[in-house]
């Protein structure tokens, strides 16, 4: 985790690589992907590329998975080059079935199906934790999600607004009234950000910005749905807890199975 400062990670780059670095797995990043390969291909006997909706990898897969947002269905044949991830996946995952629409899973099913029939598909929830939820009972709360997911992802919660609801918050606060500099601007640039804070770090200014502006809301306590703590990297000063989310598999198809035949 240190070398994540050590090497001026921003907190996007720090949302992406410090989950596998919890759980001890290696992680390589950089430019020269070819360099990159020879070099995790020293040392693993499986390599992981860890992409998203924005990007296709830069390796040629042996098996790729796709996980699709019920939330946000139409999304998946709507943007380049989600859409061609959906195109290409061998397993495709359905997130969130507890919490989305039942039509709109339903949608999403069929689309996967009008687009790559031959996908083995597994149904998927992710269940929330909260760290310490009487911090949450009854409080006029700030939320905390991660940046990209409400700005070009255009989602208008994630796990902590979740979470903020089922603990029983009394309130969550809007945070535009305080929001200064660079936080400012990203709510000018996605006015359709819903009731909650997005994390947004791509540099000293921008962090320095978030700080304050969490700081300055009005509230009596502030929830982490970040990827990561975001109290490593910014100083609160209300009382904060941490939501964290993980997969929840239903259904026959276990991507453990799934998995476990791919690597023999």
């Amino acid at each position: 985790i240190e070398d994540l400062k050590k090497h001026d990670c921003t907190i996007e780059e720090m949302e992406e690589y410090e989950p596998h670095i919890n759980r001890d797995t290696i992680v390589y990043a950089g430019v020269d992907y070819e360099a990159i390969i020879r070099e995790a291909e020293k040392e693993a006997d499986v390599i992981l590329w860890d992409g998203g909706n924005n990007d296709m990898p830069f390796y040629q897969t042996d098996l790729l998975l796709v996980v699709t947002d019920p939330h946000r269905t139409g999304h998946e044949t709507q943007y380049y080059p989600g859409e061609t991830n959906l195109r290409l996946a061998d397993v495709i995952v359905i997130n969130k079935i507890r919490t989305a629409e039942p039509e709109n899973v339903e949608k999403l099913r069929q689309n996967i199906a009008k687009v790559n029939p031959r996908a083995k598909v597994v149904d998927a929830a992710s269940p929330v934790t909260v760290e310490d939820p009487d911090v949450i009972a009854g409080k006029r709360v700030l939320v905390v999600e991660d940046g990209p997911t409400l700005t070009h992802g255009e989602m208008k919660f994630g796990a902590g607004v979740v979470a903020a609801k089922e603990c029983g918050a009394s309130e969550l606060v809007d945070p535009r009234p305080f929001a200064r500099g660079t936080i400012a601007e990203t709510f000018q640039n996605y006015p359709d950000i819903g009731t909650l804070l997005p994390a947004m770090g791509y540099g000293d200014e921008q962090i320095r910005d978030l700080e304050e502006t969490i700081n300055q809301t009005n509230c009596e306590a502030v929830v982490i749905g970040t990827p990561i703590d975001l109290r490593r990297v910014v100083d609160i000063k209300h009382p904060s807890t941490r939501v964290t989310y993980d997969l929840e598999e239903i259904g026959e198809n276990k991507l453990v199975n799934l998995l476990a035949e791919f690597i023999g």
